[in-house]
């Protein structure tokens, strides 16, 4: 094989990994009825095992993460994904719903795998192509989350929700082998850098970037507003489609999320953007169409294709948005520190997400969904006013 073809190969590989490892953390959210009957509990209750896979990922960012700076991102990866398979063999097997919830933990603790593997992209890819290669595994992450819903919806109804984290052990035990065989071996550090960096300073790291790193700061900021607006619209969006006049039931929803599946498409060309200098023009023009986008979601609070359609456009603007974020960030700091880098980004990335949720949740229960329209339409926009969140010295020059 050509070591262009080999290059694409593994690339491949980490997209299908990344997708593979982060979909653990989503596999509940369509069980929550099932485990709700399975252990006697309330739907209320069964939630904490969506809470559980929260908290793992987060702990993992923050924990694990940064020890990619230290160590070899590809066995710390693999090693994470063997990790994975135990805890959903033990969620499969799990006789109470406690013990389910500590396997969910750990399997969101393993899923930042995913972001062990993107700083191992970005790294490993040459300046002329990082955006493509963070936008393709970007790509699969993101795949990963969508079908994660659809496939456990599916399987639970045909087989039981216990088969969804059977299958997922399989899944990730073969895929932690195919991370250890089709991604390269990383050449050995010079003699002057062998010396490992103390686990101190790598969990100090992150923070230490954000406080000397004016770029990052904007970037992490974008990346919260983007998501908190992401995630204002599909919040709320379950509880209007349960209403009337849509009167969905749950599988019905989990389907409708197979419209974020667009934003896997435009990853690659926001890439080649930040490819060939245009980052700010990508990052700007993501932005708009993520607030554009709930000028079109307003309309369908009657109407399932502007929803659709709305959705469309909101998940296409948010992956042009992290594609940019990714490959600005990457390509100004060094690569030594690309994990903790990554640990900083998500960390304001996903709390981002949780703000927008809490406060679409509370919107929509009082100003119902053009409420939270005008919510995610302030959040998506607010970064186009780039002298208020950081000087332009600090944006790249195409």
């Amino acid at each position: 094989m050509s070591a262009t073809g080999s290059a694409r190969g593994a690339l491949a590989a980490t997209a299908v990994a990344c997708g593979v490892s982060v979909a653990g953390i989503y596999y509940a959210q369509p069980l929550l009825p099932a485990l709700a009957a399975a252990f006697g509990t309330s739907p209320a209750a069964a939630a904490v095992v969506v809470t559980a896979g929260q908290l793992g990922y987060t702990a993992g960012l923050l924990l694990v993460v940064p020890l990619g700076d230290g160590r070899d991102r590809r066995r710390l990866a693999t090693a994470l994904l063997l990790l994975a398979a135990p805890a959903a063999a033990l969620a499969a097997l799990a006789p109470a719903l406690w013990v389910l919830a500590v396997a969910v933990v750990l399997l969101g603790l393993a899923g930042t795998a995913a972001q062990v593997l993107v700083a191992l992209t970005a790294t490993g890819a040459g300046p002329g192509r990082r955006g493509r290669a963070v936008g393709t595994v970007m790509g699969g992450l993101t795949a990963g989350i969508l079908l994660a819903r659809v496939v456990s919806g599916a399987l639970a109804e045909a087989a039981g929700w216990r088969a969804v984290y059977a299958a997922a052990a399989v899944l990730l035990a073969g895929t932690a082998l195919l991370v250890h065989r089709a991604l390269p071996r990383p050449a050995p550090p010079p003699a002057a850098a062998a010396a490992p960096v103390r686990y101190r300073s790598l969990l100090a790291g992150p923070l230490l970037l954000l406080l000397r790193e004016p770029a990052l700061r904007l970037r992490c900021a974008h990346g919260f507003l983007a998501f908190a607006a992401f995630s204002a619209f599909w919040t709320s969006c379950a509880f209007l489609l349960a209403a009337p006049p849509f009167g969905f039931g749950e599988a019905a929803i989990g389907l409708f999320g197979l419209a974020g599946l667009a934003g896997v498409v435009f990853a690659q060309p926001a890439g080649r953007l930040c490819d060939r200098g245009y980052a700010r023009r990508a990052s700007s023009g993501s932005t708009a169409l993520m607030a554009v986008s709930f000028a079109v979601l307003a309309l369908g609070r009657g109407s399932l294709v502007a929803l659709a359609a709305g959705a469309v456009l909101l998940d296409l603007g948010l992956r042009g948005v992290q594609t940019a974020n990714q490959q600005q960030i990457y390509a100004r700091l060094p690569t030594a520190a690309h994990s903790r880098v990554t640990t900083a980004y998500m960390t304001c990335y996903f709390a981002g997400g949780a703000t927008g949720s809490a406060l679409s949740a509370a919107l929509y229960a009082r100003a119902g969904w053009t409420g939270v329209c005008l919510l995610g339409a302030a959040l998506a926009a607010a970064p186009l006013l780039r002298s208020r969140l950081a000087p332009t010295t600090t944006e790249e020059t195409p």
